[in-house]
């Protein structure tokens, strides 16, 4: 069975946690046998499209459109008839083009939407009758909603709405934990089909990259643009690091990413974002992730695991991984919460390899691309025979 997946970005290369999502599923679903055929707009100005469409080959047919989002000014128009503003950014008339195109030359039996925001790509499938799967990597309302502006929280409110309705409308909605089930069936007043399908994501990578100054070195992965990392990035080097650093000494701060704060500080280096994530995972550091908004599951989590680097969390950044304090993970929910964990992991030698440890077994145990391959084919085969008779 061939899937047809509208995304609003191309997985490769996997240098944020989306773009690390798909390129996991759609490498699980071709070690199943089944080469998807992708449908995503690539930026030119940030990458090459033919790299990128080569690197896709190996594990689906990409059908990639040079496109990129919205500008602010065109995304707000299209917010003026009813559409949150992020939805209508992605709202490309190139992709939808490129979807009526193989719709009208081939036959799909489901299409599969990754994200809220590809969702209205997928309008042409509705009308053919073809059912679809919309995968909600987090729930977006929320993610909106704790952030403490006006404008934000109205943007939240429309999206809620939006939300409900699409998750109502989509034949099957997969969410990324029960949590995030739990909202989204909130949202569209029980009318959902909402199923939680794990992350996929393999329990062991290779060695990282060369290692990085400090003892230890703490990555923290700012982002780029995205609200909740930013603001919790902020708050780590405001707030977090001095408690940290009067407890270790010797620790280092990498910040990769648009680091919010002065360009100079000591016991803190800035990096671009990694092409490579290697790079951000080197043996023997701590990967920081001090987010106080979230939604979905951290992927920078279930990657670090791979990597065999320790992770120390708020809640909220391990919220869905059913995480225990001290097996997979330390979990710190305020500044001294940090500053004593990292405390403990200078103190205790043997604790940051026994949460690696802790980390990959989980990943081994939930997160198994095959497996989670084969329960997504399931669901295709049940939403494609439960569709009507569509020859003729």
């Amino acid at each position: 069975m061939e899937p047809l997946v509208i995304a609003t970005k191309a997985p490769w290369p996997p240098i944020d946690g989306g773009r690390r999502l798909l390129w996991n599923t759609l490498e699980g679903l071709a070690a199943e046998g089944v080469r998807a055929s992708l449908v995503a707009p690539v930026d030119p100005r940030r990458f090459d499209l033919r790299e990128v469409a080569a690197a896709l080959a190996a594990v689906c047919e990409p059908h990639l459109v040079p496109a990129r989002p919205a500008t602010a000014p065109r995304a707000l128009l299209g917010a003026l008839g009813g559409r949150p503003w992020t939805v209508a950014r992605h709202a490309l008339a190139e992709v939808r083009r490129e979807v009526e195109r193989l719709l009208a030359e081939r036959t799909f039996a489901v299409v599969h939407a990754e994200q809220l925001q590809a969702l209205p790509q997928a309008a042409p499938a509705r009308r053919r009758g073809i059912p679809v799967l919309l995968r909600a990597q987090n729930v977006e309302s929320d993610l909106w909603r704790g952030a403490d502006r006006w404008l934000l929280a109205a943007e939240a409110r429309r999206l809620a709405r939006w939300e409900g309705r699409a998750v109502a409308r989509a034949e099957r909605t997969l969410a990324l934990s029960e949590r995030d089930a739990g909202r989204l069936r909130e949202l569209s007043g029980g009318k959902g089909q909402v199923e939680v399908l794990a992350a996929p994501f393999s329990a062991r990578l290779p060695a990282g990259g060369p290692p990085l100054p400090g003892d230890p070195p703490v990555v923290l992965l700012a982002g780029s643009g995205w609200l909740p990392n930013r603001e919790g990035a902020a708050w780590f080097r405001r707030e977090v690091w001095p408690r940290v650093r009067a407890e270790c000494p010797r620790a280092e701060l990498h910040l990769f990413g648009d680091a919010p704060g002065p360009d100079r500080e000591e016991g803190v280096r800035l990096h671009p974002a990694p092409r490579d994530s290697a790079a951000a995972f080197p043996p023997g550091s701590v990967l920081a992730v001090p987010l106080r908004i979230a939604s979905g599951v951290r992927i920078k989590v279930l990657e670090a695991w791979a990597w065999g680097v320790p992770v120390v969390g708020t809640p909220e950044a391990l919220a869905g991984l059913a995480a225990r304090d001290g097996v997979e993970a330390l979990v710190a929910g305020d500044a001294a919460g940090f500053a004593a964990a990292f405390a403990r992991l200078a103190a205790e030698p043997g604790l940051a390899a026994a949460l690696a440890t802790g980390g990959r077994a989980a990943l081994a145990a939930r997160h198994d691309p095959r497996g989670l391959a084969r329960r997504l084919l399931g669901l295709y085969a049940e939403l494609a025979a439960a569709a009507p008779d569509r020859r003729g």
